[in-house]
């Protein structure tokens, strides 16, 4: 009895300490009117540049077509988003302003639109982004080495012409986000990583195969769907718990081994994901 009476005072000592409680959320950065930034770096006098565009929340959109290394804009209402440029020597970092929320973070009212045009100097190029909405296209460049890093994202990548170079390693790290990559045959990459959380997830391996690739997909609950046109020679091997795995009928099944005959070079895709579902199409 002295049990359920100690019970009882506890529950109404609690409920009327949270009846007292509050939670001061401060207002997030108050925009202020639009400023647009010209951004124009010079591709290096000799050797490979070294590109680096740290970026946070906002529109990120990149294209082909600049005269040196990178031309474009910066538009945004907030003071402390203006973009900084850090060179050192053929090394470049275009780098998005800081600022500090005094509570929970909200883009409600804020604009961060990036617009920028990258050359045709041999690079190596490497994004690293937050929660943004991004439409990349580096199809036609001259990519050595490619890293991605990003985190809840929306983002649709292309390589809409070949990479006019050998590119030795294309890495994608991501979490839960809506990743589209296209013409992934174009980039012309000797490897390429992908790790994903949990998320939604198309690759597309459509373009021109130059020569043989491996390929290594890493995700954790995801929808994942690799899309190989049907005249690419084709081995996929699938790791982890998954609960399906959906094939078009030009695919053949051998265990946890899928194969699809085609011409040229042969694309090697290991597939490790711990739940969800892979599709295989063209």
């Amino acid at each position: 009895m002295k049990f359920k009476i100690i019970s009882a005072m506890l529950v109404l000592a609690l409920a009327s300490l949270a009846c007292s409680f509050t939670i001061d959320i401060p207002e997030g950065p108050t925009p202020g009117p639009e400023v647009t930034d010209e951004i124009s770096v010079a591709a290096p006098k000799s050797g490979d540049a070294k590109l680096e565009i740290n970026f946070g929340a906002g529109d990120l959109t990149l294209s082909p077509g600049a005269d040196g290394l990178v031309d474009g804009t910066a538009t945004y209402n907030i003071p402390d988003l203006k973009p900084t440029v850090e060179e050192d020597g053929n090394s470049v970092v275009i780098r998005q302003g800081s600022y500090e929320f005094n509570g929970v973070p909200t883009l409600d009212n804020i604009k961060n639109t990036w617009d920028l045009k990258l050359g045709s100097a041999p690079m190596e190029l490497t994004i690293a982004a937050g929660a943004y909405d991004g439409n990349l296209d580096l199809g036609g460049l001259s990519l050595t080495n490619l890293t991605v890093k990003d985190g809840a994202a929306t983002v649709k990548l292309t390589f809409s012409k070949p990479n006019a170079v050998e590119m030795t390693v294309f890495r994608y790290e991501t979490g839960a986000s809506d990743v589209t990559i296209t013409g992934l045959a174009n980039a012309n990459f000797g490897t390429m990583i992908f790790n994903g959380g949990a998320g939604n997830y198309d690759l597309g391996f459509d373009g021109e195969l130059q020569r043989g690739a491996t390929v290594t997909v890493d995700c954790g609950l995801s929808d994942l769907t690799l899309r190989i046109p049907k005249d690419v020679r084709a081995v996929v091997t699938v790791e982890g718990g998954l609960s399906s795995v959906n094939t078009s009928s030009n695919w053949a099944n051998s265990g946890d081994t899928y194969t699809q005959d085609g011409n040229g070079p042969t694309l090697t895709i290991i597939v490790k994901l711990g739940a969800g579902s892979l599709t295989l199409t063209d």
